[in-house]
């Protein structure tokens, strides 16, 4: 009787235990943590449905260079054709490009970098090898010289990700090595493998999770590159061909000298737009470094104190962080 008491009372305190540890790899709350997903949240949402309740962003129309109005919220192109409809749809394919970078360079990373790691041996050095390569050949370049040897008609979207993404994962590979070396030496995964534990279960449950901070702030980065890297390459004409993305309208922009015109309603708006996802997922970023960096946590407690908040009420609010 006693046992089954004391194992009822273990169980909540594991359980309590498990979602502390787990609060621990999420990004505490913060003002820039708020602001970042809110901003970043608007501009997804809006390149999701934006793209359903506007109108054909092909549609021309005699009304040139109109400026904003009731008409038209964002003016007209120099053929008429209406800048707000070009942004959701603009916005929309540069967020397909965006996240599909994500997804490709984390996976590619987190397969070179955490797999050849632990395993070690000829294994490792085969993928430090192949890393290494990637490592040094240079990205916009070799994104540029691939561009020029595509057909224009062949250009969509997904190819212009993996482009990218082949060419960004090297270094976030060399980070994760470097980290899983590290955690593989610890004593838990060394008892793990000890009693027995298979391979794929120790990589899953007792190394990837000490690696999610980091792979998120990776994950986020290669988004802001992936959107800043196919722009550039729009701008130079060897973005994606018969679709908008938000560096197809600026290079249109600049084709039809918008800004000679005076038509700044073209080119702002794309731009602002890059600008403000940039900088929401900066301050993701800058919210899932206070994990990986314990310094920036001990200067987010020491902000607090120069606020004036007692110790007190610092504790209150490191409580509410991690819930």
């Amino acid at each position: 009787m006693a046992s089954t008491l004391a194992a009822d009372e273990t169980a909540p305190a594991q359980a309590s235990s498990g979602r502390r540890s787990i609060a621990r790899l999420l990004p505490s709350r913060s003002p820039k943590l708020v602001v970042g997903l809110i901003i970043a949240g608007v501009i997804i949402l809006w390149g999701i449905v934006g793209p359903l309740v506007v109108g054909d962003p092909h549609a021309i129309s005699t009304n040139a260079f109109a400026p904003p109005g009731p008409a038209h919220w964002l003016g007209t192109t120099q053929t008429g054709e209406d800048v707000w409809t070009q942004v959701a749809y603009g916005t929309r394919g540069s967020l397909i490009i965006g996240f599909t970078v994500g997804i490709l360079a984390t996976v590619l990373s987190a397969f070179f970098g955490v797999l050849g790691a632990y395993l070690g041996g000829a294994l490792d050095e085969g993928f430090a090898l192949i890393t290494n390569v990637a490592l040094v050949i240079p990205g916009i370049p070799l994104v540029i010289v691939i561009g020029n040897y595509v057909p224009t008609n062949q250009r969509g979207l997904l190819l212009i990700a993996l482009v990218l993404a082949i060419t960004s994962w090297a270094g976030s590979a060399r980070v994760l090595r470097a980290v899983t070396l590290s955690i593989r030496s610890r004593d838990y995964v060394a008892a793990s493998r000890v009693s027995g534990e298979k391979t794929w279960r120790i990589l899953v449950v007792e190394i990837l999770p000490n690696l999610i901070p980091v792979m998120a702030s990776q994950f986020v980065f290669a988004i802001i590159f992936a959107i800043l890297g196919e722009a550039g390459l729009s701008f130079l004409g060897l973005g994606a061909s018969n679709t908008f993305t938000l560096g197809t309208i600026l290079f249109q922009a600049y084709n039809d000298l918008a800004l000679t015109q005076g038509a700044w309603w073209w080119f702002v708006p794309p731009g602002l737009v890059i600008a403000l996802f940039g900088a929401a997922l900066s301050l993701i970023n800058f919210s899932i470094d206070e994990i990986i960096n314990p310094k920036l946590r001990n200067q987010t407690r020491s902000a607090r104190k120069a606020w004036g908040l007692t110790d007190e009420q610092i504790r209150l609010l490191e409580k509410e962080d991690i819930k």
